[in-house]
């Protein structure tokens, strides 16, 4: 609760990427959004984060794990795990200020949480998730080397007040080494 304030601040310095996207518009929507954000975490399916400008100690975003999936197997199984590591996970409601955008910081931030799913928890899947009108959602989503699993029609309802489609994408365990590699010299 504590980056309400600043979210709310670096959400409103420019609005014109968000039409597609839930992002709060004063203190008292950052702090909902950040309420349904841990009351999410407190059930296990979401694990939320700010994004932080380390340089200049700012919030400038939020990003999480979310739709997080653990499934069941029996004792002795080769799939079964511990109760902290997932099967799968989703990363999405992430969203940057303005003039955070296009920096990189969008591009390390993915790096640390896709290194922890597949590296900590050696989740067999992470999946990401946009409205198939999201042009810019769906290039930074491949840029960072999820590949198109499809779209689902009529998926849920639209930001915008319709019904969407939703872009499904992914990156399984076996191709993490490789879009690390490539992730990494982007950055380089």
């Amino acid at each position: 609760m504590n980056h309400a304030q600043a979210l709310a601040d670096v959400a409103n310095v420019s609005r014109e990427s968000y039409n597609l996207t839930a992002v709060p518009h004063d203190l008292e929507s950052a702090q909902q959004y950040i309420q349904r954000a841990l009351d999410l975490y407190k059930n296990r399916v979401a694990l939320p984060f700010a994004i932080m400008e380390t340089l200049v100690g700012k919030v400038v975003g939020t990003t999480r794990f979310m739709n997080i999936e653990f499934w069941e197997y029996p004792e002795g199984h080769y799939m079964k795990r511990p109760y902290y590591m997932p099967h799968v996970a989703e990363i999405g409601a992430t969203w940057l200020g303005a003039a955070y955008q296009r920096t990189g910081i969008n591009t390390d931030a993915k790096i640390c949480m896709l290194q922890y799913a597949f590296e900590e928890w050696h989740a067999l899947r992470v999946q990401f998730k946009t409205d198939s009108r999201n042009a810019r959602s769906r290039a930074n989503i491949e840029r960072v080397g999820a590949r198109l699993d499809g779209i689902i029609r009529c998926h849920m309802p639209s930001y915008d007040g319709g019904v969407r489609d939703s872009a499904f994408y992914s990156i399984t365990y076996a191709e993490w080494p490789e879009v690390k590699k490539r992730l990494q010299a982007k950055l380089r």
